[in-house]
């Protein structure tokens, strides 16, 4: 955060309050640092290192010794199957001598038999060498993609946590692990096989050539040099364009985190009658990323054509030198037409296997460019080792601390101090409380001890020994941290409680549990300890998840105890229960807690107050009171105040229990972050809305099944547009397709040509040579069009579907995103590797089916007219061929959509892992977290090895069929035009072949697009259907509702509520952790709809209105807002569609008394927040969040614990605000904190799921025995 703001803090409030200006950024935790720095620094990078590759060799780092037996059997196929055809070409040339010699009938047919005898022999040695070269290769590059993919993880777990501050985030590792890895993998699976077959071909052919005649082998290789000139600039520009290409993918993987990470606030803040903003926004910028992306895919398609054009052209120069000079050699020299023809096919055939080789370097350019950044992580040497195993180990510690003179900034802001001499010793077994102002760098504290980050100078010390000494693993093992929002993973109570210790048994599980008062709540839910906690823990409420934490903590029975503001954000029930059991765990323990409220720290044995990273004052609670003017004195006073104000609103994090409402959990790491320098820049998804379905099955599953096959005409539909250039593409492929049949004719004249008389000969020979070179000339002018119009078609459809599915995704009801199958890695994943896999339908490869398809009819055609008896044989060939490819695409086709399911999981587990790295570290889980990762890849794998075994025989079949069409016994003249015309069509329908395995994982992936792109919202914020009002009173009734959430519904909420809130009146609901307050603003802004009853708007069921209109009728503040990436400006503007005059804007950041802070910085209000709002603190979050509501100008304003999360100071700023905001609007408040909502027209009590009593607070506070008055009760006693 710019220096000028912390000035403008500091004139705001009292003196004392520049500490919070001070290190505010330091909330941010670096965030922005993180956040769009990462963008541009990814571009740059991008930029850069688009030539950056490995080298190919490095590709098989990974590889053991089981993966180089396979690559060695693999290879030795490949090397039979390649040498195979240069084979076959001296087998055919025996054949034109049988016919042109001057041999009598007989002869000729036995010779004939002889030689069709061999092509058999060879037909088979030859398919049992494809199918060892396709099984050895597919299953090894399988083991060694998973290799890396779990590689990568590991490594990326053990990186100092500076790393997730500077280098990446969550979007970009799950990208990199389910896009980049399924490029690594193509470049060393079966095209590696298929590289090392053509280029024994080619180098065979050349040896043959050699053999049979020199000369003539000299002279053409004329061509060569060019050619492999042509190859290389093609695969060098196809890498740096693939390069490119990859980058923009990955921002806009970070897009989609983003986006499904916050979607509550995407969908509430948006609404704008004209057009729904947040969501708009939100595409607008995916729109943005893809764009850069298309446009490199059509370069990358242009480059590709051109590469290929020049090298047919160059090979067709090649034949009519070849021919020329042929026919002087047989004049001058003596050379026969079959030698000189046996010479011909054997370069041919050489150069022809070179041509075909382009796929497989397009792949490795793919992989080796890929796999730079993946190796380039993997190979880092982080600077904390997590896995380390150096350092002391001694039998245990007592637990003193001591920082000496300490000197620390964040990595993301070296010039912005944290700590200057920072001094403290903490003696064993005692309680220290650290207070001070947000952002004076007290979660710093704990960053040190955890050792996520180490001092620029000066010591951390335990027991006297710098901390730098122990053993990373160790020491952390004696360290439990329980923090103001607890990190669950997406796996059993019983799993989260396990991370504190290897190996606990079920007996220290359940004591654990019960020390934490959690033995209770776990014992009531239908599967016990065995009960799954959804995303980061959103089946459970605030008291729930924490207690949860606390039993881990307690399981790893540490010496040192972190707590960061452990009990913050529940209610006063919760918090006495959470607070209880932490004073059981507390004695003879160090302990560290971090607190803003002072109330819950006066017992502890030391208060340290720190004030802009420096120590002030130190002592016991009665000791600092002694001196009124001091730091400890002053913030006691401020609270008090705060607290006459009665605006000490916080609220109800705990009710989260499944809802997640709004984004209060949206970057739990980063709530600490705005508090103190915890500094994260890490955009967590942190409550992501995705409850696990505890009970499978039990609601009727959002994603509906398994996706159902979709036709591909509904594919080609999504093409309409690009008719035109479709149409264009294929006339070029159809011209390019046609010219190998027509060769067949060339070459069969050739043939005849070189047995006529010498005069003839010469002129013939003239002819046909310059034939070759115009129909080179024909190729390389049509194979670039129609690659370049096919890349336009292909890239065009690819950023259409990637547009068109997330655009379903941010309009789904909120439900859908409470499914762990659509958590934002899932989606992330999908989309990123499923929109690559539909090219292999389009682009290039609709491109190679029009030109193979032409082929096969010409060369059929060609064979008909020239002998039908022999094409008839030949033709019943070809459902053989027919067959067996279809079977082999059945096979594929099974295991990728098994495989995807699988990788989707996995790709979660990693986007768990990586978001929450900080818990990760601190439990040293990150070997669980790899045990976990590598089973949900077990299954993919397995699959993989089947279908290599399968592939392998469809292949080799296709072979042998090829092999038998070419056996042929018929008349003599015209046998080689059939020949050579079939085996131009077969060569066709193999190179079809090669893509049967890409067409049917692309039909996977189409098919599970499509089942997001069909599946209709249930509540569609894009839907323009239903009524809006001029005027609206804000008139609310809740009548007889009853709700369950559609992941839990064996849990009721509500159960026939009953509430009206009159226009321009404030009501609050009060209650329990998990009783059900944060699902009416659930409800109210249909994020669900109720399952019986109905909620009215002015005597109207909200159902009826237009959802985007509903929503902008209301402003939601929430405990923690989401802000995006963003200037200060964009963020206050989204309030209203982005569309809100500077005068509107500047004028709502007053009332929000946010503008002083704003315009004393250099950029004003075009300051960048960072990532999640990461540069400011989190009063300066809350207040931009307060002016985007005020922009919008709502009639309801709904406060969901706006306050709860803010030091005493941040608090009076916002709670200010907020009174401004809410006159003459019917405000709804969610409030823990009873003293902030004493002045509200209706306090109304929810348990069970009904109202049990509402009233103003004197008339409650009346009754005797009432649920409200026993509530304050807790709540003073738990404060006093």
């Amino acid at each position: 955060m710019p220096e000028s703001w912390r000035d403008a803090e500091a004139n705001a409030s009292s003196s004392a309050s520049v500490a919070a200006a001070d290190s505010s950024p330091g909330n941010g935790k670096g965030g922005g640092g993180g956040g769009g720095a990462a963008v541009a620094r990814g571009e740059r990078a991008a930029s850069a290192s688009a030539s950056a590759r490995v080298p190919f060799h490095k590709l098989f780092a990974f590889a053991d010794k089981t993966d180089a037996a396979l690559m060695a059997l693999g290879t030795l196929g490949a090397v039979a199957n390649g040498a195979a055809l240069p084979f076959m070409t001296v087998l055919f040339g025996n054949l034109i001598d049988a016919f042109g010699g001057a041999m009598g009938i007989h002869d000729v047919v036995n010779r004939v038999s002889m030689v069709s005898l061999e092509f058999i022999y060879l037909a088979i040695a030859s398919a049992v060498a494809s199918f060892v070269q396709v099984t050895c290769w597919m299953i090894t590059g399988e083991r060694q993609a998973a290799r890396i993919r779990n590689l990568y993880l590991k490594t990326i777990l053990r990186q100092e946590i500076a790393f997730f501050d500077k280098y990446t985030n969550t979007g970009e590792v799950v990208g990199r692990m389910s896009g980049d890895t399924v490029l690594i993998q193509d470049a060393m699976g079966e095209k590696v096989g298929k590289f090392i077959q053509l280029v024994v071909t080619f180098l065979g052919g050349f040896i043959v050539a050699f053999a049979q005649g020199w000369l003539l082998t000299l002279v053409m290789m004329a061509t060569i040099p060019p050619l492999v000139v042509a190859g290389a600039v093609m695969s060098n520009v196809v890498a740096k364009m693939a390069s490119l290409g990859q980058a923009a993918y990955a921002e806009s993987s970070v897009v989609v985190e983003q986006t499904i990470g916050s979607i509550r606030t995407v969908s509430i803040t948006s609404s704008k009658v004209a057009s729904f903003t947040g969501e708009k926004q939100a595409v607008e910028k995916y729109n943005k990323s893809l764009k850069s992306a298309y446009k490199s895919g059509v370069r990358e398609g242009l480059a590709a054509g051109l590469g290929m054009g020049t090298v047919m052209v160059l090979l067709f120069c090649g034949y009519s030198l070849g021919i020329w000079y042929g026919a002087k050699l047989i004049l001058l020299k003596g050379y026969t037409g079959a030698k000189v023809m046996n010479v011909i096919f054997a370069v041919l055939t050489g150069s022809l296997a070179l041509g075909q080789a382009s796929p497989s370097m397009k792949a490795f350019a793919g992989g080796q460019a890929a796999a730079y950044k993946m190796f380039e992580t993997i190979n880092r040497k982080p600077e904390i080792d997590a896995y380390s195993t150096t350092g002391m180990k001694p039998d245990d510690i007592r637990g003193d601390i001591e920082f000496r003179d300490v000197y620390f900034s964040y990595p993301t802001r070296p010039d912005e101090q944290i700590f200057r001499g920072f001094s403290l010793s903490i003696p064993s077994g005692t309680t220290v409380a650290l207070v001070g102002q947000s952002g004076s760098g007290k979660s710093t504290v704990i960053s040190l001890i955890e050792r996520f980050y180490d001092p620029q100078l000066g010591d951390v010390l335990i027991d006297g020994v710098n901390l730098k000494e122990f053993q990373l693993r160790w020491i952390r093992s004696k360290i439990g941290l329980v923090s103001q929002e607890p990190v669950l993973f997406a796996a059993s109570i019983k799993e989260n409680i396990a991370y504190g210790k290897d190996n606990a048994t079920d007996q220290e599980i359940r004591a654990a549990a019960e020390l934490a008062n959690a033995s209770k709540f776990i014992d009531k839910m239908p599967q016990g300890l065995d009960t799954s906690v959804g995303e980061h823990g959103t089946q459970l409420s605030g008291g729930q998840k924490q207690r949860i934490a606390i039993a881990r903590a307690i399981l790893k029975d540490p010496r040192i105890l972190l707590l960061d503001e452990a009990t913050s954000a529940l209610d006063a029930e919760s918090e006495r229960i959470v607070q209880e059991a932490l004073d059981r765990v507390m004695t003879n323990r160090t302990t560290v807690i971090v607190a803003h409220r002072l109330s819950t720290v006066r017992n502890a044995d030391t208060i340290a107050v720190i004030h802009q990273g420096t120590l002030v004052e130190k002592g016991p609670h009665h000791e600092l009171l002694k001196d009124p003017e001091g730091a400890y004195s002053q913030l006691i006073k401020l609270q008090e105040a705060n607290r006459q104000d009665k605006s000490d609103r916080k609220g109800d994090s705990g009710a989260r229990s499944g809802k997640q409402l709004s984004i209060n959990q949206s970057a739990s790491r980063s709530r600490r972050s705005s508090r103190d320098n915890s500094h994260h820049s890490f955009s967590v998804p942190f409550g992501m809305p995705l409850g696990i379905d505890i009970q499978d099955g039990s609601s009727d599953n959002l994603c509906d099944g398994m996706p159902q096959d979709v036709p591909l005409s509904r594919l080609a539909s999504l093409n309409k547009p690009e008719i035109p250039v479709l149409i264009l593409g294929s006339i070029a492929s159809v011209i390019s397709g046609v010219i190998f049949p027509i060769f067949a004719i060339l070459l069969s004249n050739v043939i005849k040509a070189f047995y006529e008389p010498p005069h003839l000969l010469r002129k013939d020979s003239q002819f046909w040579s310059s034939m070759f070179l115009v129909f080179g000339a024909v190729y390389f002018l049509s194979l670039p069009v129609s690659s370049y119009l096919f890349s336009i078609a292909g890239c065009r459809l690819i950023k259409r579907i990637r547009l068109m599915t997330f655009e379903k995704v941010v309009n789904m009801e909120i439900e859908w995103f409470d499914h762990p199958e659509n958590s934002s890695g899932a989606i992330g994943a999908r989309l990123s590797a499923d929109a690559a896999k539909v090219r292999g339908l389009v682009g290039d490869a609709l491109q190679l089916v029009v030109q193979n398809t032409t082929t096969l009819i010409a060369g059929l055609v060609i064979a008909f007219v020239s002998n039908w008896e022999l094409s008839l044989i030949i033709l019943a060939l070809i459902p053989l061929i027919g067959l067996n490819g279809w079977i082999q695409m059945k096979f594929i086709q099974g295991f990728s959509a098994d495989a995807k399911m699988m990788y989707e999981e996995a790709s979660q587990v990693a986007n768990d892992a990586v978001s929450s790295i900080r818990t990760v570290v601190s439990f040293s889980a990150e070997e669980k977290v790899m045990d976990l990762y590598k089973k949900k890849c077990e299954g993919p794998l397995r699959t993989g090895i089947r279908t290599g075994i399968i592939s392998g025989i469809g292949f080799a079949s296709f072979y042998a069929g090829a092999r038998l069409v070419e056996e042929n016994k018929t008349t003599f003249p015209k046998v080689f035009r059939v020949f050579l015309a079939l085996a131009m069509a077969a060569i066709g329908v193999s190179q079809s072949s090669t893509l049967t395995s890409d067409s049917s994982k692309a039909k996977s992936a189409v098919s599970s697009i499509f089942a997001i792109v069909d599946r209709k919202s249930r509540i569609d914020p894009s839907e323009d259907a239903g009524v809006t009002v001029e005027t609206l009173h804000g008139n609310i009734e809740f009548q007889h509702v009853s709700f369950r959430y559609p992941t839990r519904p064996d849990v009721e909420i509500f159960r026939d509520l009953c509430l009206t809130i009159h226009s321009g009146k404030t009501v609050a609901l009060v209650g329990e952790s998990g009783s059900g307050k944060s699902t009416a603003i659930s409800l109210l802004q249909r994020f669900y709809d109720p399952d019986v009853g109905h909620i009215l708007l002015d005597g109207v069921d909200i159902q009826k209105f237009q959802l985007k209109w509903l929503r902008q009728q209301m402003g939601l503040v929430s405990q923690e807002p989401a802000l995006f990436n963003d200037t200060v400006r964009a963020n206050i503007a989204y309030g209203k569609e982005g569309e809100a005059t500077e005068s509107e804007i500047i004028e709502a950041a007053k009332l929000a008394n946010a503008h002083k802070f704003i315009s004393s910085s250099h950029q004003g209000y075009g300051t960048t927040v960072g990532e999640r709002g990461a540069q400011l603190s989190g009063g300066q979050k809350q207040r931009i969040a307060i002016a985007r509501a005020i922009v919008k100008d709502p009639k309801i304003l709904l406060l969901d614990e706006a306050t709860s999360a803010l030091d005493a100071e941040s608090e009076r700023v916002v709670q200010d605000a907020l009174d401004r905001v809410m006159v003459n609007r019917t405000t709804v408040i969610v409030a823990h904190r009873l003293s902030t909502i004493q002045n509200a027209d209706l306090i109304a009590v929810v348990k069970n799921g009904v109202i049990i009593e509402k009233g103003k607070h004197d008339t409650l506070m009346n009754i005797k025995d009432g649920a409200y008055a026993s509530l304050v009760a807790l709540h003073s006693a738990a404060s006093s």
